[in-house]
């Protein structure tokens, strides 16, 4: 359930680039992020932080009367990153193989031709 959620959280651009703001930083307050986003305003940031937080991608820690967020690379983060990572190395092992396959007979035909 909490890979459907991240994969869930994921598919919104603004999340995405939230998620960017906190990977180039230690921890963020919302309106730091809200800076960084031109796209939405400081209330919509704040909502798609919530979402990324039931989603378990980013985590939320208490400061006095901020509240900082960040990164939780010990979430369904992890299992997002390992299914794509398996997914596409399969893939990009298939890619590799039929293009060294059909990369043989070019190499040669390309040869000749330019003899």
């Amino acid at each position: 359930m909490g890979t459907d959620l991240a994969f869930d959280a994921l598919a919104d651009p603004v999340r995405r680039q939230i998620l960017g703001v906190l990977a180039a930083s230690t921890e963020c307050s919302a309106g730091e992020i809200a800076e960084q986003i031109s796209r939405v305003g400081r209330t919509a940031v704040s909502s798609h932080l919530r979402v990324l937080k039931t989603s378990g991608l980013v985590t939320e820690r208490r400061d006095g009367r901020y509240r900082l967020y960040a990164l939780d690379p010990a979430g369904p983060a992890r299992d997002v990153l390992a299914f794509l990572h398996e997914l596409f190395a399969a893939t990009l092992d298939d890619v590799r193989v039929a293009a060294q396959t059909d990369a043989m007979p070019e190499r040669g035909r390309a040869t000749r031709r330019a003899q």
